[in-house]
């Protein structure tokens, strides 16, 4: 079988626009490929080894870059349910309202499957008072959930972890994944949790960033004391 040879308006066209054949990845590796064949074994043609590392390189690149947009979207995505969050914190006109907000429109943005306002009372003895989205607790409680056990654990930061058996009974409902964000509430009030709980294994772990929740939870805070306030 007989090679054909290009056209002469295929032949132009390349002459007119070379870098069509440089930005294919598969033309350019077949014409290296035949010119190694061509030199024979005794010869190494740099630019052949060269091509390849370059490829490589790109390869990670192209990789890299994808991760960084994906990440991007995310973080943007992100920041829109916070902000769709917020405004739905500033709509109810009383507490009670406020409440039955978390349960409904609030829990649906935040795409959570529990969503539990924990609050310590010094009135309060054994078991959490459950029923609805304000839980009330014994003191000591909050800090309990928040190390699940573990010594050292900050009590002040935003923690995102697998579902823990401390903190399980607060959320009414079984799950798979939580996040924990503590409100302090000032000097003169116990202190009190916001938490959050998703059937996925992987909605709240250690691994993600909490700017977006903390941001959340301050502005969460703000007006639950004016509630509290009122």
């Amino acid at each position: 079988m007989t090679e054909q040879a290009l056209s002469p308006e295929q032949r132009q066209a390349l002459l007119d626009d070379p870098s069509s054949i440089l930005m294919d990845r598969d033309l350019m590796r077949a014409i290296v490929g035949a010119h190694e064949e061509g030199v024979g074994d005794n010869v190494i043609d740099i630019r052949g080894r060269a091509m390849t590392a370059l490829e490589s390189r790109l390869d990670r690149l192209e990789a890299a870059h994808e991760t960084v947009i994906a990440a991007a979207y995310e973080n943007q995505s992100g920041m829109n349910t916070i902000h769709r969050a917020v405004l739905s914190l500033l709509q109810p006109v009383d507490f009670e309202d406020f409440l039955e907000n978390m349960q409904t429109d609030l829990a649906d943005i935040l795409r959570v499957d529990t969503l539990v306002l924990v609050m310590e009372t010094s009135t309060k003895e054994g078991t959490p008072e459950m029923g609805g989205p304000l839980t009330m607790v014994p003191a000591g409680t909050v800090s309990r959930a928040i190390a699940a056990g573990r010594r050292g654990q900050s009590s002040g930061e935003v923690m995102l972890r697998r579902a823990s058996s401390v903190s399980a009974g607060l959320h009414g409902a079984p799950v798979a994944s939580e996040a924990l964000i503590p409100l302090d509430l000032g000097a003169n009030r116990m202190p009190a949790l916001l938490l959050m709980g998703s059937d996925e294994p992987g909605r709240f772990s250690a691994a993600q960033g909490t700017d977006l929740l903390r941001f959340f939870g301050q502005a969460f805070r703000l007006i639950l004391l004016r509630w509290l306030d009122e």
